[in-house]
């Protein structure tokens, strides 16, 4: 690890978990936003986060299957059409230089979304290659992440529902 972020400027962090507060307590399905947050991930290399949102994800109960394809989610019968929206939007976002958030990519996002939903998908995808970059940028290391969105974890925190994880990178 380059630089431990959260401990050197902890207030950037908070700023950045806040923006995770307002999506989380948005209408996005939670299986949905770590969809978003494990593809962008992908794109941007962040080996990290790739870790940290597939654990998110099967706590809370996405199939393995769905999270083994959605690096080729063209592809895979076994997404609906407002998550093919949402991982469009994310690839079109994330890959903006080459993309330019093209107005088809819209289209499909306007027809599968409310407009509070499409900007609090679009905040996600802001946070989650925010988080990318912190991680990617100061190499954060990959592997050693839990879930804290675990049955098991919530428990013991006395909640009885998984909690959702903050992001550290």
């Amino acid at each position: 690890m380059r630089l431990d972020h959260g401990k050197v400027l902890p207030e950037a962090s908070q700023a950045m978990s806040g923006l995770e507060t307002v999506v989380e307590r948005s209408s996005l399905e939670p299986k949905l936003r770590e969809l978003v947050k494990l593809r962008a991930s992908q794109l941007n290399g962040c080996a990290y986060c790739v870790d940290m949102h597939s654990k998110d994800a099967e706590a809370i109960g996405e199939s393995g299957q769905r999270l083994h394809l959605v690096a080729v989610w063209r592809e895979a019968p076994v997404y609906t059409e407002r998550e093919r929206a949402a991982l469009a939007w994310t690839e079109a976002l994330t890959l903006l230089p080459q993309t330019s958030a093209p107005d088809e990519v819209y289209a499909q996002l306007e027809a599968h979304f409310t407009p509070a939903e499409r900007v609090a998908l679009t905040m996600a995808i802001i946070a989650i290659n925010g988080w990318n970059r912190l991680a990617v940028g100061f190499r954060q290391p990959a592997g050693g992440y839990l879930s804290r969105r675990t049955p098991a974890a919530a428990a013991a925190a006395g909640n009885t529902q998984p909690t959702p994880a903050t992001e550290s990178g």
